[in-house]
């Protein structure tokens, strides 16, 4: 409220009664003459509060003047000039210069009318306001002109050279399918929309809040002869196509981080990073080691050092938010930034931030949508249903259908009808659009359940639902249905339910997917040709899962699909920095050939070396940047220790057979 809608009604709150028009008595006396009388009169408007009672003073001399007269008054250098009595009051030298007119009247004609002059300057000046907004408007449309026109001009040369910039392509009406906002990878926008901005920031002030986030890259433009930089490949197709790219020092810390790896001694990377701080493998393996002993903060805080050391590096026309940059997963270099990303998403989602988890995976999946190294699709699904995002979750499906067959993969066939059926739960929506969500999300379903019958049974167990005696004896849905699938379909049944079978545990849920698992053994009790039709296409389309979905499955580390793992993964050697890293590698530099030691010693030192990795045999120089080979003879006495402690425990009893006679054995010895 303004200071002067603030006097007014402190006016009417002092006087209430009504004031006649020879009762008002204006003090327009010279500054001087009131500084002399001091407190015998003070500046004001009287009024008669009744008979024999002096006049009541009334301190607001502006409730007189009408609002809708200073409303219409324009404005001059931030005041309003309409109006006589409020210049008066505001300024004494005006009223001095208008005093001579204002003395020689009397009460009764100030209060009364105003004079003519006073209406017809505050006429001019209305006149005046409206020719100066027909000037500005007037100017406005030659201004707007006049940038259609350069627009036109700037068209016409892209055009006639057909030569495009290779930054973020701009926005339209319908954002890409891909599009990431900024304000959703901040994991506090979203706990603040959950439970408050003083919860989430405690006490600090505003003028903190602003200093969390340095934006350190808009000060500076990135090197090449920074450790970590990023170059532009090429631009073609509205695409731009990036690679990160290390200098020669970084080069040297790589090769110092994979000797550190060699040696299995999460202490030798400690040492790489007191000199390499920002080493980004070194910060990820070492948060991988922080999390199995249950230090999350810690693992967290690596993650996002390492986040922050690459963007550090981005180049300037690389966008995070367009969907129109790309990373080549093959080359080593960009694939720490990849699993960066899925790490700090994995935290967001356990953390209780769906909703930024899911514009971790959206910015994974738009840095190389076609190739989907990491199978992001296998997560988008369950993101989208955790933050109850089911329009981007259908928007997605439909636009990817034809050319990507997404419901090809078990999590959508399940996922997009649970996505239809809990929109057309929402009473805010239309009765129309509400059940044709639920017509939709019944035809989805039964489609699913006629393409992968195998689901159903385990499902239910992982919701601890008991199904119908008529659904477990049928052949279709029994338990041949979950034996006779492919191992590849096992393996992404086993991720779905592993991942997101909690999401069916509503009463609701359960009695609308009740209801189509009937309508479904109807259907296939009469013969329909379609449920063979999807029998041959399970037996064609599943006979072996491609690389990327095997990585995507040791980044979940969900027990159920890790366990259905081919052997010829299992079997090799899987490093947390680059869980199997594609066979058609680009590499921009080479490791030099390290000669093992231990591959010219003896069959001793060979078993020791397999035991502890630290072990040197004498005669070797340890490697340089390895804290193991500080004290050569460190790991040999931490393995005799091993030893005797094994010793110790060791009992043959431990070995012997159960007798025949023993009730808890689980059987005979063949």
């Amino acid at each position: 409220m303004s200071r002067r809608a603030l006097r007014r009604l402190r006016g009417e709150q002092r006087g209430q009664e009504p004031i006649g028009p020879s009762a008002l008595q204006f003090d327009l006396r010279d500054d001087d003459d009131a500084e002399e009388e001091g407190p015998k009169r003070e500046l004001g408007v009287r009024r008669p509060g009744g008979a024999g009672k002096e006049g009541v003073r009334v301190n607001n001399r502006f409730e007189l003047i009408n609002i809708d007269d200073l409303e219409d008054d324009p404005v001059v250098n931030g005041e309003r000039s309409g109006c006589a009595l409020t210049d008066t009051a505001a300024r004494g030298n005006k009223g001095r210069a208008r005093r001579g007119n204002t003395e020689s009247k009397t009460d009764g004609d100030v209060a009364g009318t105003a004079p003519p002059e006073q209406s017809n300057a505050s006429g001019k000046l209305r006149k005046k306001k409206k020719k100066q907004k027909n000037k500005k408007s007037s100017t406005g449309e030659a201004s707007e002109n006049v940038l259609e026109d350069i627009d036109r001009i700037l068209e016409r040369i892209e055009d006639s050279t057909g030569l495009n910039r290779p930054g973020p392509a701009p926005l339209s009406s319908r954002k890409h399918i891909l599009y990431v906002e900024h304000r959703h990878l901040n994991p506090d926008t979203e706990l603040k929309r959950y439970f408050g901005a003083r919860a989430v920031l405690g006490e600090q002030r505003p003028r903190q809040r602003q200093r969390v986030y340095p934006k350190c890259t808009w000060l500076t433009t990135p090197k090449s002869t920074w450790p970590l930089s990023m170059r532009l490949l090429e631009a073609r197709k509205g695409l731009s196509f990036f690679a990160f790219e290390h200098s020669e020092e970084y080069q040297q810390a790589q090769h110092k981080f994979l000797v550190a790896v060699e040696s299995m001694e999460p202490n030798n990377i400690v040492v790489l990073l007191q000199t390499s701080p920002y080493h980004v493998d070194s910060l990820l393996q070492l948060s991988d080691a922080c999390r199995f002993q249950e230090d999350q903060e810690m693992a967290r805080d690596l993650v996002e050092r390492a986040l922050y050391s690459m963007e550090c590096a981005f180049h300037p026309l690389f966008s995070l938010t367009s969907g129109a940059c790309r990373l080549d997963y093959r080359r080593p270099e960009n694939r720490s930034f990849y699993l960066a990303l899925y790490k700090q998403m994995s935290f967001l989602e356990k953390r209780g931030c769906p909703r930024t988890a899911l514009e971790y995976c959206k910015l994974i999946l738009s840095l190389e949508p076609d190739e989907d190294p990491l199978c992001m699709l296998l997560l988008i699904d369950h993101l989208a249903l955790r933050a109850r995002n089911y329009e981007y979750l259908i928007r997605l499906f439909q636009e990817w259908e034809a050319h990507r067959n997404l419901s090809q993969l078990p999590n959508f066939a399940f996922s997009v009808p649970l996505a239809y059926f809990l929109l057309s739960q929402q009473t805010d929506l239309p009765e129309h659009e509400r059940s044709s969500a639920r017509e939709k999300a019944s035809l989805l379903i039964q489609q699913a359940l006629t393409m992968f019958p195998g689901v159903l049974l385990p499902l239910l167990e992982s919701c601890s639902v008991r199904p119908d005696i008529t659904v477990s004896s049928h052949s279709f849905f029994g338990p041949n249905a979950e034996i006779s699938q492919p191992p590849a379909l096992s393996q992404l049944v086993n991720l779905y339910l592993g991942r997101s079978h909690f999401l069916w545990k509503e009463p609701a849920t359960m009695s609308w997917l009740e209801e189509n698992v009937r309508a479904v053994l109807q259907t296939v009790d009469a013969g329909d040709p379609a449920v063979e039709a999807c029998e041959n296409r399970r037996k064609v389309l599943y006979q072996r899962a491609p690389r990327n979905i095997h990585r995507h499955v040791i980044l979940s580390e969900i027990k159920e699909a890790v366990a259905a793992l081919p052997p010829d993964v299992t079997t090799q050697s899987v490093m947390g920095f680059d869980p199997l890293p594609p066979s058609d590698t680009i590499y921009s530099y080479v490791r030099p050939e390290r000669l093992s030691p231990v591959s010219h010693g003896n069959t001793i030192a060979l078993f020791f070396r397999s035991l502890l990795p630290n072990y040197a045999v004498e005669g070797e120089r340890p490697e340089e940047g390895v804290a193991g080979g500080l004290n050569r003879n460190q790991g040999l006495n931490r393995l005799m220790l091993a030893v005797r402690d094994m010793m110790a425990n060791f009992h043959l009893n431990d070995l012997e057979a159960p007798h025949e006679d023993d009730a808890d054995g689980e059987g005979e010895w063949d």
